[in-house]
């Protein structure tokens, strides 16, 4: 494994963890307000919801980078 891939893992279990470590901080504030109950149907929406808005937006972001790599932005950049 190459230290560039072995840095790109890293990063990404990183930012995994950073991940849960909010969501974790987030759950035992929530459950921490008292009167506020959410059912299971509410737990798996936020998650869902969750999950969707990051590969979202990690799609995107991939997309931008793939796109200024390949050049594709070049000729747009020539039009200004």
């Amino acid at each position: 494994m190459s230290v560039e891939s072995r840095r790109g893992w890293i990063a990404v279990t990183l930012g995994v963890a950073a991940v849960v470590a909010v969501a974790a901080v987030a759950a035992e504030c929530w459950s921490g307000i008292g009167d506020s109950k959410i059912s299971v149907a509410g737990w798996i929406a936020m998650g869902l919801g969750i999950v969707v808005t990051l590969a979202l937006g990690i799609g995107l972001m991939s997309l931008v980078f793939y796109s200024n790599r390949r050049g594709y932005d070049e000729s747009a950049r020539r039009d200004l």
